[in-house]
């Protein structure tokens, strides 16, 4: 199987090799406070094996971890409870690190294992650094994260946990990200940031095989799925995700692609905002839901343009209803998410009315409730 990045405004051709981040006549119009431009995405070319994934790095370079393949499972009273048969829960809360990072983690250490790579660094507002400091240390890299100093603590604990080194940055995740820049680019390690580096997005394209092969065997049947719910902040995940049913697509998985929703807090909707007017507008982030708090989507270009290009949708969501939906998610299914989690279950709420009452949707939980005690206590009105 043959691969290569693949410019998708231009349609340049890159190397997947070190050192290769952007395209670089389009990065050329990169500006401070704004999404990137140039991001590249990895394209491949021959046969995929029956049951496979592809992926950009062979199979013998993935550190001993076990990262993906989480459950997709039906949340029976929360389907009852809200009227909603065709609702199903994927849980990748029960990943090695506790967040769905961990898919991309995994293949940008594989890619770091193949060319003799030993320092991975990273910025984050916690699940992106924790998680690569986890599978890094499976791999034996070092990693060195970028993370804001007003990360929940449990995040920046399993950073220190798992030997990576942090630096904490007194200020938000876009000055995390632009520090994180500067330092590769001085030392010439390996970036891992979100969008940035084309292997963040390919790496969490695989759960929507996994969603796909899980329902047609929990039916039987070949079978069509009508809705994802994305909690989305910086675009990466939203973006592997359509980047995996595209996939899928062309290997004659599926017959059409589900409608992709990108669920948003209301303090930080930019993509939703976007893909409302068309251009997106530099504006101050705040919510509780810190890993999907951005002032710039770093992939917002990216991801808006795979929105629209497939029919995609978002939905924006309050602080309260977010909280709300955490609590319905533990009480009703018994899975205990993170508030950035709990916004995809929330976005699903909000937009349940518009969807066919036998169609089905599949929400994506993408971290554990552990990592934000703080936001779970606020939710059930407990002092911490």
């Amino acid at each position: 199987m043959k691969w290569n990045y693949r410019c998708p405004s231009c349609g340049a051709e890159y190397a997947i090799e070190p050192g290769r981040y952007l395209c670089e006549p389009c990065a050329s119009r990169n500006a401070p406070g704004l999404p990137l431009h140039g991001v590249l995405e990895c394209a491949f070319e021959g046969k995929v094996e029956p049951g496979s994934v592809p992926l950009p790095v062979e199979a013998e370079f993935y550190p001993a971890l076990p990262v993906g393949n989480t459950p997709l499972w039906r949340p029976e009273r929360l389907r009852s409870e809200l009227g909603a048969p065709g609702l199903w829960l994927k849980d990748d809360t029960c990943e090695p690190s506790g967040s769905y990072k961990d898919r991309a983690s995994y293949l940008v250490a594989a890619f770091a294992r193949k060319h003799g790579i030993g320092e991975v660094a990273l910025a984050s507002t916690g699940n992106a650094a924790s998680s690569m400091a986890c599978v890094g240390a499976a791999a034996g890299l070092k990693v060195t994260v970028f993370l804001p100093r007003s990360a929940p603590v449990a995040k920046r604990i399993q950073v220190l946990q798992y030997g990576a080194e942090l630096r904490e940055i007194d200020g938000n995740y876009d000055l995390a990200f632009d520090t994180c820049l500067a330092y590769t680019k001085e030392t010439g390690v390996l970036s891992r940031n979100t969008a940035y580096n084309p292997l963040t997005i390919e790496g969490k394209k695989t759960a929507a095989f996994e969603i796909v092969r899980d329902l047609r065997t929990s039916r039987g049947l070949p079978v069509a799925v009508d809705h994802v719910f994305v909690p989305t902040g910086d675009g990466a995940i939203i973006a592997g995700v359509i980047r995996g049913f595209e996939d899928l697509l062309l290997m004659g998985e599926i017959e059409r692609m589900p409608r992709i929703w990108a669920a948003q807090a209301e303090g930080s909707s930019a993509l939703a905002r976007a893909l409302d007017t068309g251009e997106f507008e530099f504006r101050a982030s705040g919510t509780l839901a810190d890993s999907i708090a951005v002032d710039a989507p770093r992939n917002g270009i990216f991801a808006l343009a795979k929105l629209k290009k497939h029919g995609g949708s978002a939905v924006i969501v309050t602080d309260e209803e977010i909280l709300e939906a955490q609590v319905l998610a533990s009480s009703r299914a018994g899975l205990f998410a993170e508030p950035s989690s709990a916004c995809a279950l929330a976005g699903f709420i909000k937009a349940r009315p518009s969807l066919g009452k036998g169609e089905t949707a599949v929400v994506m939980l993408t971290g554990s409730g552990l990592k934000d005690i703080k936001s779970a206590a606020r939710a059930v009105g407990a002092s911490y």
